[in-house]
């Protein structure tokens, strides 16, 4: 979790890295969630077989009051294993743009 020093507009970026994913679901939703907005980016893989891995990313220029949190999710959505895992290289970031 972020939460906002001072208030402006923060860049936040984020990429996720998962293991083992599943060809199943419907769809993969990233989101960065803050105390005034979601921001979301859905994907529908369409891989011939489970990948070993893939890279999910997602930005957003966010206008955040001091004091305001933003932090990141992820949504398999219907069907599919609970066989995905979330890399350690998996990165956020955030830094005050304006």
């Amino acid at each position: 979790t972020f939460t906002a020093p001072v208030t402006g507009k923060y860049q936040l970026s984020v990429a996720l890295r998962i293991e083992a994913v599943d060809t199943a679901p419907a769809y993969y939703q990233i989101k960065i969630v803050t105390s005034n907005r979601t921001f979301e980016s859905t994907y529908a893989p369409k891989f011939a077989s489970d990948p070993d891995y893939f890279t999910f990313t997602q930005s957003a220029l966010a206008d955040m009051d001091s004091g305001d949190t933003a932090h990141i999710a992820i949504h398999q959505h219907s069907g599919g294993t609970a066989q995905s895992d979330i890399a350690a290289t998996s990165w956020f970031s955030g830094f005050l743009a304006c």
